[in-house]
């Protein structure tokens, strides 16, 4: 009597179909890239944002060893996260269609530009540190039930989503592939709020409440500007080629300046500018340029020469 297959057989002989069509689905348009390369881990990816960030707080940082001091273990937590970032920068940049491929560089110097960029984040920490105490500040000074800048520094989602986009903004001007976006969107996932790694934020930036909160890549937030929760920096419209395609990389979004104040739910659209020590009041809908000092708001579309913030 001949012997029935075995279960385990049955199944292997069953998925061998099922996996040569799951991989041959790679070759639709715009997805042959997934044949030709491993995308930088995930897991790995964010798990080092979180150390990263952790660091610009560093006194917060515990001693892996009896007596070890702060600035030994720093300096392994350096050490440690350079190494994980150089490998999956690395990755990010052999993918296909990132520079590795565009200019079939040889590894060697793929691993000498992963390594390279790894460390000029790595370098760009004592700044971050500053602007993340400064955006702390902020929020403290703008929110009257905030009672320490420790307090917004610890638990405040608009000064964690701003950190990691300054972050994810360095990321972005070094041209390094995937890692930027996802590192917003993980940002965007945890917190509501969706700032592109491309928008370029100034100092001093409080984001109260933060949920519903977007700005799109090519937006120019000055200094000191505060938001409220639902309000959108984003673009009025998409010109398309004569393909039909999106043109990318235009100016689309708004130039907000200094010591600007957005209410909740103010939707400002297009290359617009919101001028300097402009209110702009809740539920505010505005597609055009405004001067600096003006308050705008849905009773009255227009108004100058009121001193920053009155009467909102």
């Amino acid at each position: 009597m001949r012997p029935s297959s075995s279960p385990a057989t049955e199944l292997s002989d069953g998925y061998a179909q099922l996996a040569a069509e799951l991989v041959a689905s790679g070759d639709a348009a715009g997805f042959q890239a997934l044949k030709k390369g491993i995308w930088p881990d995930r897991i790995v990816v964010l798990a080092t944002m979180d150390r990263l960030h952790r660091l610009l707080i560093a006194e917060t940082l515990p001693a892996l060893t009896p007596g070890e001091s702060p600035e030994r273990r720093v300096e392994r937590e350096l050490a440690e996260i350079e190494a994980l970032l150089a490998a999956q920068i690395r990755l990010a940049l052999d993918f296909p269609g990132g520079p590795g491929e565009e200019h079939a560089r040889e590894q060697r110097s793929l691993d000498a530009d992963s390594q390279r960029l790894a460390c000029e984040l790595i370098g760009r920490l004592p700044w971050l540190r500053e602007r993340v105490f400064e955006d702390a500040r902020a929020a403290w000074r703008g929110d009257p039930s905030c009672d320490h800048p420790i307090e917004a520094l610890y638990a405040y989602p608009g000064v964690f989503a701003v950190t990691r986009h300054r972050i994810a903004h360095i990321l972005y001007e070094l041209d390094v592939p995937l890692l930027p976006r996802l590192v917003a969107e993980d940002a965007h996932q945890r917190t509501g709020i969706d700032i592109h790694a491309g928008a370029q934020i100034g100092r001093e930036f409080f984001i109260d409440h933060g949920t519903g909160v977007v700005i799109g890549e090519t937006a120019i937030v000055g200094e000191r500007v505060t938001l409220y929760q639902g309000v959108t920096l984003g673009a009025k419209s998409f010109p398309v080629d004569t393909s039909g395609r999106l043109v990318k990389g235009l100016p689309r979004h708004p130039i907000v300046e200094d010591d600007v104040t957005i209410y909740a739910s103010a939707t400002v659209l297009g290359r617009v500018t919101v001028g300097r020590g402009s209110v702009i009041g809740g539920n505010v809908w505005l597609t055009h340029s405004v001067p600096p000092n003006s308050r705008v708001s849905q009773a009255a579309p227009l108004q100058t020469g009121f001193e920053h913030g009155a009467g909102i």
